[in-house]
């Protein structure tokens, strides 16, 4: 069965910094076909994806996310991470982790993801 659970979220004010964390279990980090999100909802907004990784560390980005954000994963560790800088009032959110089964389709953020964590709300204070 796959786990995941994200820490990290916090307040911080505009152009802070946060780091965030997705530890997952059941499931195979060194597998050639994975592929992990990070996506964020806003109150009165629908998710929207933020970032991809793929298993050969091949990342994508939203547009709001790239030059501020960097996705990426530790193997041994099976842990994913979301480096977050320049954060603005408009980042705030719940960020959520996800996960998709083993498949041979590219990894991108609009991918079917199988498995979610809880997710760990993020507050930008102007």
């Amino acid at each position: 069965q796959v786990q995941l659970v994200e820490s990290g979220g916090g307040s911080v004010q505009a152009g802070g910094s946060l780091r965030l964390s997705c530890a997952a279990s059941g499931y195979n980090f060194y597998s050639s076909k994975t592929c992990m999100g990070w996506f964020r909802q806003a109150p009165g907004k629908e998710r929207e994806g933020v970032a991809s990784i793929a298993s050969d560390g091949v990342t994508t980005y939203t547009d709001s996310a790239k030059g501020r954000f960097t996705i990426s994963k530790d193997n041994p560790k099976n842990t994913l991470y979301l480096q977050m800088d320049s954060l603005t009032p408009t980042d705030t959110a719940i960020y959520s982790c996800a996960a998709r089964r083993g498949s041979s389709l590219p990894c991108r953020i609009d991918s079917e993801y199988n498995f979610w964590g809880q997710g760990t709300q993020v507050t930008v204070s102007s």
